[in-house]
């Protein structure tokens, strides 16, 4: 939870750089309730299963659990709603562009908080071959195996 400028992290999605080949990221701000931003400021909430969708020129978080906080009662949402996601309207024309030709998808990488405000770093994605998978995890292990080497060798 490093904070820089304003910024802190709350919650990454790890298993997108494993599915994944990252090319373009993007900032988004997020519609929420307050009984949702109390529990995201509390770090409840998961990315894993999430994906991102455009319907109707609008951008939508589906998938993204976050938790009912524990002092609010009826004011609480249902925790997978669909969470709008707030950008430019050219951005969202460019992203749909992209995702009906090219077929990439649209994945959240990160939430974290900017000056007070929730946002979300989505990615324009291509999925990886199980090959791919394979291959980064062998280049990830060999790099693991080649700093142990040399920090033994230095010491």
């Amino acid at each position: 939870m490093a904070r820089q400028d304003g910024v802190k992290l709350v919650a990454s999605n790890k298993k997108a750089f494993h599915e994944y080949y990252i090319e373009e990221r993007y900032e988004a701000g997020i519609e929420l309730f307050g009984t949702e931003v109390k529990s995201i400021r509390a770090g409840k909430l998961s990315l894993k299963e999430s994906w991102c969708e455009i319907r109707h020129g609008e951008l939508f978080l589906k998938q993204m659990h976050i938790s009912p906080y524990e002092h609010g009662s009826f004011s609480n949402r249902d925790p997978l709603r669909p969470k709008r996601l707030l950008m430019h309207k050219k951005e969202i024309m460019q992203l749909m562009g992209k995702v009906q030709q090219q077929g990439y998808a649209l994945v959240p990488l990160s939430v974290y908080f900017k000056n007070s405000r929730v946002k979300v770093e989505i990615a324009l994605a291509k999925g990886k071959k199980i090959h791919d998978k394979r291959a980064s995890a062998a280049e990830k292990d060999a790099k693991r195996q080649m700093d142990r080497a040399m920090k033994e060798r230095n010491q």
